[in-house]
């Protein structure tokens, strides 16, 4: 089963490894990167970050079986780089309770809603579609930092725009 869909662009790293997988007791660390999925030294450098008992893939979003991904007996962490990565594997058939938002960087249209998190008003307006259908919203890096609750992150983006 999927325990947490994570939206970080460092996708495996320091947080995830230290404190995600442990908080979770996942099994299994999922990434869905296009990018990192052609990359052989990517898929290397993300695979010995991991605890040996956790095992990894790192996916193209079209390789991946969300219905058995969502299904399974396993914990599993799924990583994607952004906003747009979370609503495809939603679309593709990801069955998740909670989105995690961890780290989004600063990009032109982006402001600051976290520490960590940079979101559009067009990535805002995705993950209301998310909240629409059920699915919890939530930024924070690690998961003992306060929950940042979408309404927060709608009322924080608003308040940059002033």
């Amino acid at each position: 089963m999927i325990s947490l869909l994570r939206v970080d662009n460092r996708m495996i790293h320091g947080q995830v490894v230290s404190t995600w997988i442990p908080h979770l007791r996942a099994e299994q660390v999922v990434v869905v990167d296009d990018a990192a999925a052609a990359s052989p030294l990517m898929q290397a450098a993300m695979s010995l970050a991991l605890p040996p008992l956790v095992t990894s893939e790192i996916l193209r979003f079209d390789e991946v079986d969300w219905k058995a991904l969502s299904r399974g007996p396993k914990r599993v962490l799924v990583l994607v780089r952004d906003v747009e990565g979370a609503v495809e594997a939603l679309a593709r058939g990801a069955e998740v309770a909670h989105v995690n938002l961890g780290n989004v960087h600063f990009a032109a249209g982006r402001k600051p809603v976290s520490p960590s998190v940079f979101l559009s008003e067009a990535e805002l307006a995705l993950l209301e579609e998310m909240a629409g259908k059920g699915i919890e919203v939530e930024a924070r890096a690690v998961p003992t930092d306060h929950r940042a609750s979408l309404r927060e992150l709608e009322a924080r983006l608003e308040a940059a725009h002033r």
